[in-house]
């Protein structure tokens, strides 16, 4: 049982990865989540305010299996199947968030101090989430997929604009991490 409730290593995870990435080749399906949201929002009648959600929609019904498995499957693991609940941070990152004024507890997958219900209903909070949150949908939907979407199934598939969409989310990680959340926090 403790093979379920411990985290699995990479040559386990891996080769799964890859498992399903063959399987949807074999099947012919296109695999990622921000694609999903095409779904989603013609599924809700987007397409009566943009033609870009016109299309048949009905050959990717599965895909809204995987967006529903993988919020089952969180629920379940996050619930169920965490032997350690406790979150492994390194020393060296938890005294470069408490120079920022962010608190970590390691009992806790985000730090309260942003994610918590106080914090998300200040307005700094509710801003840099909202603000957040459209920067990646737009470079998501600009990028014509998600770091997943690209660096998962772009590059399983040797496709060079995901290997370009890959390099850029690497160097953005950068910039926001060395430079803008300093400014932010």
């Amino acid at each position: 049982m403790n093979f379920l409730l411990d985290p699995w290593p990479w040559y386990i995870g891996g080769p799964v990865i890859a498992l399903t990435m063959f399987l949807s080749y074999f099947f012919g399906k296109r695999f990622g989540m921000s694609s999903n949201l095409d779904t989603l929002c013609s599924v809700a009648g987007a397409s009566k305010v943009s033609s870009n959600f016109k299309s048949d929609i009905k050959p990717q019904y599965w895909s809204l299996v995987v967006v529903l498995g993988a919020v089952i499957g969180g629920f379940i693991a996050m619930s169920f199947m965490t032997s350690n609940p406790e979150v492994k941070i390194s020393a060296d990152t938890l005294t470069d968030l408490s120079k920022l004024g962010i608190v970590y507890s390691t009992d806790s997958l985000v730090p309260e101090s942003i994610f918590g219900l106080d914090a998300v209903l200040s307005v700094k909070g509710f801003a840099i989430l909202l603000l957040g949150g459209l920067l990646v949908g737009f470079g998501a939907r600009y990028a014509g997929g998600c770091t997943s979407g690209h660096s998962i199934v772009g590059l399983s598939s040797l496709q060079l604009p995901s290997l370009i969409a890959t390099i850029g989310f690497f160097v953005g990680g950068l910039i926001m991490t060395w430079f803008i959340f300093p400014l932010i926090f």
